[in-house]
């Protein structure tokens, strides 16, 4: 709370005001009158943005209502807009790079999806509290960071809240939405790779008393990649209008209209051609061996939906958010054949000329999810609740059709294409899955104490045309404890539990596959100093029934027992002083032999420093460090391993007056390297120096 004391002066009047001194008609005619005491809270942080600086201190994500970080009792991590711009990130993946507990680049350069690991494993993607993806990665478009407000990784299993998922947690994008005050912006990017972007995001109130207002973000993108006949080609329309008849209710209607044109970034080169143990050395990271005029990636998706909220009185309000997508996608690609012998998988003595594979897939879908829920706020004896009663639901169906084949052998040292007829696609079984959970959460506060106590159940059905539907259900429980010291140090514990139904039955045994569980420990604290967070936590991730390839027959999957995975995370975010801010991280896990591998060790640190050349102010500059240790993947086979890493990222910008000027560079030294190489025989690079001017202007 605020104060300011005002000493008030009435001046008399007086006939020769302009001729007396200023000093004198004061003291002549000062009357003091009494003091007057203005008490005001300072505006409160939005759960949902926008924010000042790199460090947010509110989510819904954590308990899906408007909770202090400090007061939730898991690990999460927010990425703010201005962090996204300062960093210059063109994809969800660059966003998370200096984010605690994630492997951002776990394919690397991969134009098809964003391949991020939280934990070990694959988190789910939800966009404004919803799931976004469901099925195959050509089941739904790359988001695009421009229509982001900020980004939040929930680490850790978070079924309790959103249902069905993987143990890793979730990655909640928020998009940009209606704004009480005009802010307008429109930008142009050039950059590595052919890159010629423009943009622009316009936003604020429509009448004058603040009842309706509007935010409509456009982006157009001609580009290609790294690899050569590779397009990374976008157009977006995102609108959003918001109705606020009064102080008790809101309705934001929120659309997106996405075209994507690209190809596949991945060739699945093989370990020896990819880290350079070849006769030949390493292959080229910018070379295609698909054939061009095949090879493609395109994606059309829409998305519509609506954020609703009332109050019904000072202790509960009602909050419903709704969506309905459509995703259409043509993928076509020709890659190496790495996997039938991966220890060597040439077919000549010179190591050069390899097998084909030619793959063909085109997908429609639709989904409506939906959530709903009631929040209260009332009080017990000495504890406040705030108790969370709510519903959610979801309906995915997919109509799909492939094909698959050999493709003509090739040099992959010196690729000449011969081009190639479209195989004759054969239609899949149209899949469905239908979810619906019900929920309770109670957090609970009395005195230092923070509690957080949850319960669920989901029922799950999977069916698949011509085949008998999977039925799954299951409890999902929530617990938390946090202590707050003086001095803004928190300790907590929790304890959170995962479900995901697995569709399908073994092929060895024909018995339905269970679903796969996963229960998480964890320990930690959140300290906060002036503008700066500081979190570490120690945890324990069991999963069970997960899918390994069965040892009777490696193309087909068994389920195997427990795996245990454990780690550390230590995140600090914030501003350092004034005119610095910075956001670093170290990760540390040992995860369980079964699961796909990643680096023990991961660390980053970017900051950035306000300063002036002369008398002349406005300028800004970062710069970036990510290293990753060696790592061997030994899921599906031995792969070979794979070399630490370490990554340099530098940003300069200039703001002069309405106009904003940037220069981004992501691996500044043009390190070539490898993401990951996987036991099954093939291997990834990871992106190139890529290089970004940009100018906007804000109005």
């Amino acid at each position: 709370m605020a104060e300011i004391r005002v000493r008030a002066i009435a001046l008399g009047t007086t006939a020769a005001i302009a001729a007396l001194p200023w000093a004198a008609l004061a003291q002549q005619n000062e009357q003091v009158l009494p003091e007057v005491k203005v008490r005001a809270k300072p505006a409160a942080e939005s759960p949902v943005g926008p924010d000042d600086g790199y460090r947010a201190t509110r989510s819904n994500t954590a308990t899906k209502s408007d909770t202090p970080l400090m007061e939730a009792p898991q690990s999460i991590t927010i990425v703010t807009r201005e962090r996204i711009e300062d960093q210059g990130a063109t994809s969800l993946q660059d966003a998370l790079n200096y984010a605690a507990g994630v492997r951002s680049d776990a394919y690397g350069l991969d134009s098809r999806t964003d391949s991020t690991r939280v934990r070990g494993s694959y988190p789910d993607e939800y966009r404004d509290g919803l799931r976004r993806l469901f099925g195959y990665y050509t089941s739904t478009a790359r988001i695009e960071p421009y229509t982001l407000e900020r980004i939040e990784v929930l680490r850790g299993p978070a079924s309790m809240l959103y249902g069905q998922g993987t143990p890793a947690g979730i990655v909640n994008t928020v998009s940009k939405r209606p704004l009480a005050e005009p802010r307008h912006e429109v930008g142009v990017q050039l950059g590595s790779f052919s890159r010629r972007q423009v943009q622009a995001d316009l936003a604020g109130p429509i009448t004058k008393d603040g009842e309706w207002s509007y935010r409509v973000v456009a982006l157009y993108r001609d580009a290609d990649t790294q690899v050569s006949h590779v397009p990374d080609d976008r157009r977006i329309l995102a609108p959003a209008l918001t109705w606020r008849p009064n102080g008790a209710t809101s309705l934001t209607l929120l659309g997106s209209f996405q075209d994507d044109r690209t190809g596949s970034t991945s060739q699945f080169f093989p370990w020896s051609a990819s880290l350079g143990t070849n006769p030949n050395g390493r292959v080229s990271s910018s070379t295609f061996i698909g054939e061009p005029g095949f090879d493609r990636y395109d994606t059309e998706r829409t998305e519509l939906g609506w954020l609703f909220e009332h109050k019904l009185n000072d202790a509960w309000q009602l909050k419903q958010a709704v969506r309905f997508s459509h995703n259409e996608n043509q993928y076509r690609s020709i890659y190496a054949d790495s996997f039938t012998s991966p220890a060597n998988p040439f077919l000549d003595l010179a190591q050069r000329v390899m097998n084909r594979i030619a793959w063909q897939d085109q997908r429609k879908n639709n989904m409506w999810a939906s959530d709903q829920h009631l929040e209260g706020r009332f009080t017990t004896g000495a504890v406040s609740h705030q108790l969370l009663l709510g519903l959610d639901a979801l309906d995915f169906k997919e109509s799909s059709r492939s094909a698959f084949g050999a493709a003509p052998a090739i040099d992959i040292y010196n690729p000449v294409y011969t081009g190639f007829t479209p195989l004759p696609y054969f239609d899949n079984p149209d899949v469905r899955t239908k979810h619906f959970g019900l929920y309770a959460q109670d957090q609970m506060k009395m005195d230092r104490w923070t509690l957080v106590a949850g319960l669920r159940r989901d029922a799950s059905v999977s069916s698949q045309a011509g085949a008998p539907d999977n039925e799954d259900d299951a409890w999902s429980k929530r617990l938390g404890a946090m202590y707050r010291l003086p001095g803004g140090v928190a300790p907590y514990v929790s304890y959170a539990e995962s479900f995901t139904p697995i569709p399908g039955a073994s092929a060895v045994t024909n018995t339905r596959f269970k679903p796969q569980r996963g229960k998480q420990l964890e320990g930690g604290v959140k300290v906060e100093r002036g503008r700066m967070t500081y979190t570490a936590a120690l945890y324990e991730l069991r999963e069970e029934n997960i899918r390994i390839p069965d040892p009777l027959i490696p193309t087909a999957q068994t389920q195997a027992g427990k795996t245990t995975t454990r780690g550390f995370e230590a995140e600090a975010v914030g501003a350092l002083t004034p005119r610095i801010d910075v956001a670093a991280h170290y990760n540390f896990i040992d995860i369980d032999p079964t699961l796909e591998g990643i680096p023990e060790h991961q660390a980053a640190v970017w900051g950035t420093v306000r300063f002036e050349i002369g008398q002349v102010q406005g300028f800004k500059a970062g710069l970036g460090w990510r290293y990753m240790s060696a790592f061997r993947d030994n899921q599906g086979g031995a792969g070979p391993e794979v070399p630490a890493v370490n990554l340099l990222d530098a940003m300069i910008a200039r703001d002069q007056g309405p106009w904003r000027y940037a220069l981004n560079v992501q691996n500044l030294t043009d390190k070539i390297y490898v993401a990951t190489c996987l036991g099954r025989g093939d291997c990834w690079f990871g992106n190139r120096r890529t290089i970004v001017a940009s100018a906007t202007y804000r109005f």
